[in-house]
């Protein structure tokens, strides 16, 4: 399975419009060479870097499986196709984007999987829920990572 953003490339800078610094738009992101028998889909996005450890900026799940994208800004508002948002470490639900302290470039890291069936989960799951429930219904996953720094 392949993961990509058209806002940037794998490795590369995450522009501002997609960070705290800027509107905080959740990036676009498309995917392709899903297995046969996926289900739906759960998307997580998380820093890393972040000083308190690692840190949750986007929790998505059962994300419908016919879906092999997400426009950008998609992550700001609920979802209307029957994916569900869950709760992010900014405590709210929905794409947070990045806002590293000031310093070093931190590494975001936007994973897809591919699962066998619906995550039975209540809609402010976080990503440890989302996680656990996973364990053994993942078919593949993919990944893109961002960076981003402030000055």
């Amino acid at each position: 399975m392949k993961l990509e953003s058209s806002a940037f490339a794998d490795g590369s800078p995450i522009p501002k419009k997609h960070t705290a610094d800027g509107p905080d738009l959740s990036p676009p992101l498309a995917w392709s060479d899903v297995p046969a028998g996926t289900q739906c889909f759960a998307l997580l996005c998380d820093d890393p870097d972040a000083p308190r450890g690692t840190w949750v900026h986007w929790v998505l799940f059962n994300v419908p499986a016919k879906t092999t994208s997400l426009a950008e800004g998609y992550g700001n508002a609920k979802p209307t196709d029957g994916a569900t948002s869950g709760t992010n470490d900014f405590g709210k639900t929905g794409y947070g984007g990045p806002s590293p302290p000031r310093g070093k470039p931190h590494r975001y890291y936007f994973k897809l999987y591919a699962l066998k069936a619906p995550l039975k989960l209540a809609a402010d799951a976080t990503k440890a829920h989302v996680e656990a429930m996973m364990k053994g219904q993942i078919l593949a996953e993919a990944q893109w990572m961002g960076t981003y720094q402030r000055s």
